[in-house]
């Protein structure tokens, strides 16, 4: 049997865009990226009175397949016909003995984003970003990346029939270039940080009409990431843990699982108690940590930004404000933990019977250790920590194939005129 269908409407109750912070309405049937206001997020609203009438507990329990589609009255896509579905998202939510033996917690739960179709959770948002774009008329599609979102949108470019250029830095995951070739993306190498990638991504977007997949810089990613709260909810039995703990980079899951408590409130599923929520970012980087800890409503730009968790070094997010107002909202915070931590903690990891987990796992499960000795959590406290991604994704090695690296601006046409093709 077929798990979604090949056609016909998906029952979205998609009804506007709103702006994030000018909370300005704009319509939901037009390609577009940041609120024209003020160049900040765009959020997607939903008719939650209508969506109630089919998403209650029982109608969700009978739908066995279908991944985070299962979610799909409060996803944007309108037709099945633009649905990618590779299997991403109904993901595991397991007990680990062996995380708790490591960290002192008694109820520590993770959630195995790992295990998606591309080796981490940015299936999820990639999977309706992209199958979005191309159902409102988007013809090629361009993305910044430290890693792993650069091979998921090359997977799902690939799967809608739509090219994708990805700007990655030179020192990116190894695992995460090879994807992209593999699926036939066009790459660009850039020495520097995936905020220098965006200055190229915006140059290209420009000059050959792509529609920019930027993290927060579209409406839909967060949606995808959104399923991850939505699904916490249904597998706890209808209610939500005691706390959170996320590595955080731009944040869109962080943003996206608050959204998605709101939603269930609405619509009768949950009630109005919400987790703790955590953001783990590294020493190395730490920006959202330092706004957080400066009673600062905007994170500041962080210079130099070093740490091997690829998906953490985001020196500035475009939704700062969004992960800062829900971590407050929530009586969490953000805490950094240092760079030392993490690859003894990955191995721990492994030995633990979690697998190979990511650098960026490895840092979410380090922060539980800090956040109990700072009584922030307690020992028994139910717990969800997430597993981000796997761990072969996080080794830097370089690849032997010619790659262009765009290094300097003045050859940045040179580079856009060859497509970014690699031969």
């Amino acid at each position: 049997m077929l798990e979604l269908p090949d056609r016909g409407p998906t029952g979205s109750t998609l009804i506007s865009l709103q702006g994030g912070l000018s909370e300005r309405t704009y319509e939901a049937e037009q390609l577009i990226g940041v609120d024209p206001a003020d160049g900040k997020p765009l959020l997607a609203r939903y008719d939650l009175a209508a969506a109630s009438t089919s998403m209650t507990v029982a109608n969700l329990a009978d739908r066995r397949a279908g991944g985070l589609w299962r979610w799909r009255e409060l996803l944007p896509v309108r037709s099945w016909e633009f649905v990618n579905y590779m299997g991403e998202g109904s993901t595991p939510l397991q007990r680990s003995r062996g995380v708790a033996t490591m960290t002192g917690l008694t109820n520590v739960l993770v959630k195995r984003e790992s295990l998606n179709p591309t080796g981490s959770f940015k299936a999820r948002g990639m999977a309706v970003a992209v199958s979005r774009a191309v159902e409102l008329g988007a013809k090629r599609l361009v993305a910044p990346s430290a890693g792993n979102a650069a091979g998921a949108l090359a997977a799902y470019a690939a799967a809608a029939g739509v090219p994708a250029i990805l700007i990655m830095p030179t020192d990116a995951p190894m695992a995460n270039q090879v994807e992209v070739l593999a699926a036939g993306g066009d790459l660009v190498l850039l020495d520097g940080l995936i905020s220098d990638c965006a200055r190229l991504g915006r140059v290209i977007a420009d000059q050959l009409g792509a529609f920019d997949l930027s993290t927060l810089k579209e409406p839909y990613r967060v949606e995808g990431k959104k399923t991850m709260g939505l699904e916490l909810a249904e597998q706890l039995g209808w209610r939500l843990p005691d706390a959170i703990v996320y590595p955080t980079g731009g944040g869109t899951g962080l943003i996206g699982m608050w959204k998605a408590f709101d939603e269930l409130e609405a619509l009768g599923l949950i009630g109005p108690e919400r987790p703790r929520m955590f953001s783990v970012q590294v020493e190395g980087c730490a920006p959202i940590v330092r706004a957080f800890n400066d009673g600062q409503r905007f994170a500041a730009p962080w210079e130099n930004a070093t740490t091997a968790a690829a998906g953490l070094r985001v020196p500035a997010a475009i939704g700062d404000f969004l992960m800062l107002d829900c971590i407050r909202a929530s009586k969490g915070a953000a805490i950094s933990v240092p760079e030392q931590e993490l690859r003894p903690t990955q191995m721990r990891l492994s030995s633990a019977g979690l697998g190979y987990a990511s650098l960026e796992t490895a840092a979410a499960v380090a922060a539980l250790q800090h956040l109990l000795e700072q009584r922030r959590i307690d020992r028994n406290d139910q717990v969800v920590v997430f597993d981000t991604g796997a761990g072969f994704k996080s080794e830097p090695e370089q690849l032997t194939m010619p790659v262009p690296v765009a290094n300097d601006p003045a050859r940045w046409d040179e580079v856009i005129a060859t497509r970014t093709r690699v031969v």
